[in-house]
C-alpha cells in the first residue's frame, strides 16, 4: 500500500469534502473506497486528490472532489436505486454511483471517453454499470424511468425530457443557469406532473454539449 496515496485520499475526504456539510457516511465511504487515482490519466495521478477540476479531453473536466461529494449526497441514493448518469467523463462518479446504488446506466457523448471509462470500471471490478456512447439530449430514449438522475455537466435551460425519465419519488441533481453563477438543484418528482425544486448551492460547470446558451452578438 502506498501510504502517500492513502494519506492524500484521507485528506481529500476529511479536509476537502466533509467540511462542506457532508453528513452522508455512505457517500464519504464511497469517496474513500473508490480509487480516484485509477480514473485519471497517468500524467495527472499526482493531482488525483487535489481541489481542482482535471481536464479529460474534448473541453470536458473531472469535477472537484467536493462537488462530486455534494452531488452524491443530494441524490440521497439508496441501495436498491437504479441510476442514470448523463456525462460519464472519467468514470469516477460512475464508480461512486455504482457503489451506492443497484445499477447505473451512464451516457457519454464522446465515444473515446466512454471506452476509457468502461475499461477503468472493469479494471476496478465494478460490474453493475452500463456505459453507452450517445447524446443524452438529442435522440437518446431509455424507454424506462430511473430512481436517480445525475447530470454531471451544466445546462443553460433544463431540457424537458429529463424530468420525464424520473420515477415518482425519484431525485435529479442538475446544475442550471449561466456561468459563472449557476444553481445546483435537487429536483424531486412528487407525482405524474408535480415536481419540487430545491436550490442547494452556487457553482460553475462546463456546459453539456447542446446545453449552452445561444451566442450573443454585441455591436
Amino acid at each position: 500500500m502506498n501510504m502517500d496515496i492513502e494519506a492524500s485520499r484521507f485528506n481529500m475526504v476529511e479536509q476537502q469534502v466533509r467540511p462542506w456539510d457532508m453528513v452522508d457516511l455512505r457517500v464519504l465511504d464511497a469517496l474513500g473506497r473508490v480509487r480516484r487515482e485509477d480514473f485519471v490519466a497517468e500524467s495527472q495521478r499526482a493531482l488525483a486528490f487535489a481541489d481542482v477540476a482535471l481536464p479529460i479531453g474534448h473541453g470536458e473536466f473531472m469535477m472537484k472532489p467536493v462537488l462530486e461529494g455534494r452531488m452524491l449526497q443530494a441524490l440521497a441514493i439508496e441501495a436498491g436505486d437504479s441510476v442514470l448518469e448523463i456525462g460519464t467523463g472519467s468514470g469516477f462518479v460512475t464508480a461512486c454511483l455504482a457503489t451506492l446504488a443497484r445499477d447505473v446506466t451512464s451516457i457519454e457523448i464522446h465515444a473515446d471517453l466512454a471506452a476509457v471509462a468502461e475499461r477503468r470500471l472493469q479494471r476496478a471490478g465494478i460490474a453493475n454499470t452500463r456505459v453507452l456512447a450517445a447524446d443524452a439530449l438529442t435522440g437518446y430514449a431509455p424507454n424506462r424511468s430511473f430512481d436517480v438522475i445525475a447530470v454531471t455537466g451544466a445546462v443553460h435551460r433544463e431540457p424537458e425530457l429529463l424530468r420525464s425519465w424520473l420515477a415518482i419519488g425519484g431525485r435529479m441533481f442538475i446544475v442550471r443557469g449561466e456561468s459563472p453563477a449557476m444553481d445546483a438543484l435537487q429536483v424531486t418528482r412528487l407525482g405524474a406532473s408535480e415536481f419540487r425544486e430545491d436550490s442547494l448551492f452556487e457553482t460553475d460547470l462546463p456546459y453539456l454539449t447542446h446545453a449552452s446558451p445561444a451566442k450573443r452578438f454585441v455591436l
